[in-house]
This record gives C-alpha cells, structure tokens and sequence, in this order.
C-alpha cells in the first residue's frame, strides 16, 4: 500500500504520532500529526495575503451579556467582501459544547475553522480525561488557538472570537475576550466584538441592568444589534421578508440553548415595532442628583 493523504504511511501504518498516548490538546496532536490543516498554517496568496483578506468574507457584529442565571449570546447574519454583502445569513455564534458558547468576527473561513477546532479540542479533552475542562481552562485553550493564528493576523487574515459560558463553580455566567495575539480578558456584565461593536455596546450601556432575565438580556441584545446595523454597514439587521433574523444562544445550568427561527422573530419583531414608533430605541431613564433650586 503506498502512501496516501489520509494518515498512513507508505507501509500501510498510521505515523507514530497516531500510536502514542499523546496529549489531552487535540490542537497540540494535530501540530504533530498534520500541522498543515490549522488554521494559522494557512500559506499566504501570491497576491498578498493582507489584499486577500480584504476581499474575503468578514463576519461583524457580536454581543454577549450576563443574565440573572446565565449569558446570552447574539450575532448578526451579515458577511461583507470589501463593500460588497457575500452573505446574508451567515451565522456567526456557535455552540462550543454544553456549558459554553463562542462567536466570531473576522475573516470567516478562518473564523469557522477556529470554531470546529475548539470544539473539537473540548471534546478530545473531555473523552481523555473523563471530564470536562473549567471554563477558565476552555477561555485559555482557546487563547491558544487565536495565538496559533498570529502570522495570518500579522498578513491581514484576522479572526477574533467571543467566549462566553456558564461557570458551575460560580453558579454564574462569564464572557472572555480575546485580541489578536491572544491576549485573553474577562468582561463584565457585557461586551461586544466586530465592526459594529462601539455601537452595540453603546447600546447595552443604555438598556443593560445587574440581574435581567433571559427574555429581557435577549431584547437588549437585539436592540444593541439594531443599532450596530443602523450606524455599520457590514452589520445587518433583522430582515423580515426574508425571515432572517439574529442567532440567539443563552447558556445556564441547563445548558446551551438556541433560539428557534420562531423565538427570535418574536424579539425581532418587538424590536421593529418599537423603532417604528421611536427611531432611535429606548432610552434609559436619568435621575437628577441636583437638588431642585
């Protein structure tokens, strides 16, 4: 049997890397095994990767915000090349495994794959170990896998993640951020990552409050997303006539959870509703500390 691309060798055998203990990292495995197919081993183009990436699908906008027993995760469906929409119903927030969530923005085919290695890599983890890891360790582990990707950041190839998930140790839901090098920093309450996230943010800063339920952190989130689209061009709205609207996760106790078509065109439709009647949103309410004179 001769060698072919599928991991044997030219004597009909899996390599040694495929026959040894190995490691609990699923990432570190493949770097021994295949290194080729990470994300970051990407060679660059002959055009120049950082023109490339300019051309390439970019996902944008996504929101994260603690609940009363949990967080909420939020995306928008839109990916632009350059000033042109590629896609509009991409989805950019994915489930990671069943206490945590993740979302991406950047280039969205390096994005994705992040996506499936971390995924993978958890659940490599959890099979070899008989357990899952905390969910400080999964914000570390996927620190990891961004630093992996530094040299196609450096070339213009950015990807970005948002984490978030329910800490059982905490009883309580957490959100990471990540830059380009893999620097990885705890947020509070809420956080925002994309093009449109100054916006969203913004928006959260108004509309968010310490202990909200799930039903009102959701429609805060689909507020801070209608006001990413209203300012952003590459982040979109919910789009009603062709039933596209924002992709929803919550994680709690119970686990990760996504909003059906149905669940979140009731948010999105709320949202509208009430824009039609007031453009620019709700406003939160200011109490005066001056004394009246």
């Amino acid at each position: 049997m001769g060698p072919d691309t599928d991991g044997w060798d030219a004597d009909g055998r899996r390599p040694p890397a495929f026959l040894t203990a190995g490691t609990s990292s699923f990432a570190r495995f493949l770097a021994m095994a295949a290194p080729e197919l990470l994300p970051g081993a990407r060679p660059a183009t002959a055009a120049g990767a950082a023109a490339a990436g300019h051309e390439l699908p970019h996902g944008t906008t996504i929101v994260a915000a603690a609940t009363a027993g949990g967080v909420v995760m939020a995306g928008d469906r839109r990916a632009t090349a350059g000033n042109m929409i590629s896609q509009r119903d991409i989805e950019k927030v994915y489930r990671s495994d069943e206490y945590s969530c993740i979302g991406i923005a950047g280039v969205a085919g390096i994005g994705i794959d992040l996506v499936r290695l971390f995924q993978v890599e958890l659940e490599h983890y959890e099979k070899l170990e008989g357990r899952a890891l905390s969910l400080e360790g999964k914000a570390n582990r996927l620190a990891g896998l961004v630093r992996a990707n530094l040299a196609g950041a450096m070339q213009g190839l950015v990807v970005v993640p948002l984490f978030a998930g329910y800490d059982e140790d905490r009883a309580g839901g957490r959100i990471f951020s990540y830059d380009v090098a893999g620097g990885r920093y705890e947020e509070h309450r809420f956080y925002s990552i994309g093009s449109g996230s100054v916006f969203a943010r913004g928006s959260l800063k108004k509309l968010y409050r310490e202990g909200m339920s799930a039903a009102d952190t959701i429609l805060a989130c689909m507020h801070a997303l209608y006001d990413a689209a209203d300012d952003d061009s590459a982040t979109g709205g919910p789009d009603l006539t062709r039933r596209i609207y924002p992709k929803v996760l919550t994680v709690d106790a119970d686990g990760v959870t996504q909003l059906s078509d149905d669940e979140a065109a009731t948010f999105a439709r709320a949202v509208v509703d009430e824009r039609m009647q007031s453009p620019d949103g709700p406003t939160a309410p200011l109490q005066s500390v001056i004394p009246n004179r």
